[in-house]
This record gives C-alpha cells, structure tokens and sequence, in this order.
C-alpha cells in the first residue's frame, strides 16, 4: 500500500485495467487488440472549434438510432463503450452499498470501474450463465444491481441466446438492470438485444465503433435504452463529452455507403476466421480452441514458451492467463497478410513439435 494519506483505500488497492496497448510490447503484425485491419482516409474540415461542440451531437444521434433501429431519445453518444459502463455504474449503484454481476471470464472494465466507485463485484462464471437455468442465475445475481453480459464474451467469444437474455431481464424487472455489450455485435447482427430495448426499460445495451467500425482511434461508444433509463444518466455526463471533429468523423462513419462498406469487410474478417480456425485446430502446438463470435479467436498453447517465440518474429498477439492458467492467447483477426505470419509462426512450431517427437521416438 501506498503512503499517500489523501487516497481512499479503494483506489489504493485497485488493480488497474491493462490494455493490449499498455505492455509496450514491440512488433510488426498487431493482433493484439481486436483492432479492425482496415484503415479510414478522413477528410476534415472543420472551422468552428472556437465553439463548444453540441453534447449530443444530432447527425450522429439519428444515424445511429436508423442503424440500430431505435428513437434518438433511445441513444446516448459516449467517450467508447467504456464510458457508457462507467456512467452506468456511477449512476445506478450507490457506493459502498451496491454490487454489480459479471460473469467470469469476461471484459475487465466491468470490475475495474466498480472498484473505483467503491461498489461490490458479485463475481459468477460465464458456465452459470451459459448453462446454468434462468432460476441459478437470478439466485446468484441476488441484489446485484447491475448485470453485465459481455455478448459475444470477451475474451471467450461465447455467445449467450436472445431469449436467456429476455427472461433474465424479465425476472429482474424493477430489480436489476440488464447491461449488454455488444462491442462485437457486428459480427453476428442477428444477435443483438436492441430488439428488447422497447419491451424492457431494465435492458441497456452498450456498442462501440472501435471493432467493426474500425474507429478503436476515435474512442466513439453509445448507451441504447428506453428515454427514462438514459434520461438521469444524461444528468450525469460530462457537459461536453463528444469533439466537434469526433462527431464530424462519426456521422460520416455511420452514413448508408460506409455502413454498407463495414458489413462488407465483417464479411471478410469472418471468413477469415474461419479459416484460421482450421489452421489453429490442425496444428500440435495448440490444446484448445474457442469457438465463438467476435473478431478474434481464443486459444490453449500446448506450450507458453510458443508466445515468445511469436514474439521474436515481430508477431503480437494477447496473452491471458484464463480458468487458472497462463497459457492462453487470443489473436485478433487481421487482413490476410497478418493471418499469413500466424500461419508461418504455426507451421514452425508444427515442424520443431515434429523433431521433438521424432528425438523421443
């Protein structure tokens, strides 16, 4: 513990969140961070920063809500989808008081941002929430407040079914609110929960323009709700939390042609992960494969050492230590010339797995 008698003992303690992008990590080929591989040319020309920018800017506002097909009064703009669990958690949890449900493994700011406002972790497993009955899993969520379901899961990929997502929400009507994060949900569209927005007022959802969107730079996120669930959130937001150039490149990120243009490269990256898939399930230096939803692909190394050697090969991916052991990874899906250097990295380790063997044998 620190010495410092002005910090509270929650922050003291807290462990914070570490992204793909804090382990200063060198390479060539990133695959580390889900990042899209497809890069926008922005064009802007922007002549009022003198002015304060509008809080909620409305050509993003609108466009949004038709791409989600909701009401703007449904839509709130935030800094990420980051921001949108943090005003969540800052909003409907009293501190000290209140706890939130996550079910592990799963994202990390979820925890990261309760233990900041001093609120309880009601920590279950993705198992429960995948296999579990409706019934187990409203017995553990218990007074939890909140309810976080990362959907597709992060960094599993699972995906939990529209309808156990509809009758935990219905069991947890003036209860608990139901928070999906759909920061993947552009991968698999047919799965979202915005069609249960209008039927629950206790089902938020959380999207982000960082994955499919390929805008991880703009840090653009949105809170979908009915009015009355955003409306004291809406009170607690920063006075100006959206840039006037943010808007700008944002509502040109969602008109017709360029949501037309992102489908089409989810498309790709799609097939693309299925093909990596195949290469990861046919080589020996890898246990266990995840499959699931998602722009990445979550895997057991035969051996941990197999990391650094991607490593040295200037080939970076995210290592994680899950269910207890440290020697999983997960690579996020890259153009075809980036999933080119997994495949050479795998055939190597295929060939030196070989040796061995032949050595024993």
């Amino acid at each position: 513990m620190s010495n410092n008698p002005l910090l509270p003992a929650n922050i003291d303690a807290l462990a914070a969140y570490s992204s793909a992008k804090s382990e200063k990590l060198t390479g060539t080929t990133w695959l580390n961070a889900n990042e899209s591989p497809y890069v926008k040319n922005i064009d802007i020309n922007i002549s009022d920063l003198n002015r304060y920018p509008d809080p909620q800017p409305a050509s993003v506002i609108n466009r949004y809500a038709d791409y989600a097909q909701l009401s703007a009064d449904q839509v709130l703009m935030t800094r990420g989808a980051d921001e949108g669990i943090e005003l969540l958690v800052r909003t409907y949890c009293e501190s000290t008081k209140d706890s939130i449900a996550l079910f592990l493994p799963t994202y990390g700011m979820y925890k990261v941002t309760a233990d900041t406002h001093n609120v309880a972790i009601n920590g279950l497993s993705q198992a429960l929430l995948l296999d579990g009955s409706v019934d187990d899993i409203i017995t553990a969520v218990g007074n939890s407040k909140l309810v976080f379901i990362c959907n597709p899961n992060n960094p599993t990929g699972s995906l939990t079914p529209l309808d156990k997502i509809k009758a935990i929400a219905t069991a947890l009507t003036d209860k608990a609110l139901v928070i999906v994060d759909e920061a993947y949900i552009e991968f698999c569209p047919e799965q979202s929960a915005s069609s249960l927005i209008n039927q629950f007022a206790n089902v938020v959802v959380l999207r982000t323009l960082s994955k499919a969107f390929a805008l991880a730079g703009l840090r653009t996120g949105f809170t979908l709700a009915q009015a009355s669930v955003l409306a004291p959130i809406r009170k607690v937001i920063a006075p100006y939390p959206v840039s006037t150039v943010v808007a700008s490149i944002a509502a040109n990120a969602l008109s017709p042609d360029a949501i037309t243009s992102m489908r089409r490269q989810v498309t790709i990256l799609n097939a693309l992960k299925i093909k990596l898939k195949q290469w990861l399930s046919a080589s020996p230096a890898v246990l266990n494969v995840l499959s699931g939803e998602g722009n990445f692909v979550t895997l057991k190394l035969a051996d941990k050492n197999s990391f650094k050697i991607a490593l040295k090969q200037g080939l970076v991916m995210r290592a994680f230590t899950l269910y207890g052991e440290n020697d999983w990874l997960r690579i996020s899906i890259g153009n075809e010339q980036e999933l080119e250097q997994v495949k050479v990295w795998l055939d190597g380790l295929s060939q030196s797995t070989t040796q061995k063997e032949q050595e024993v044998s």
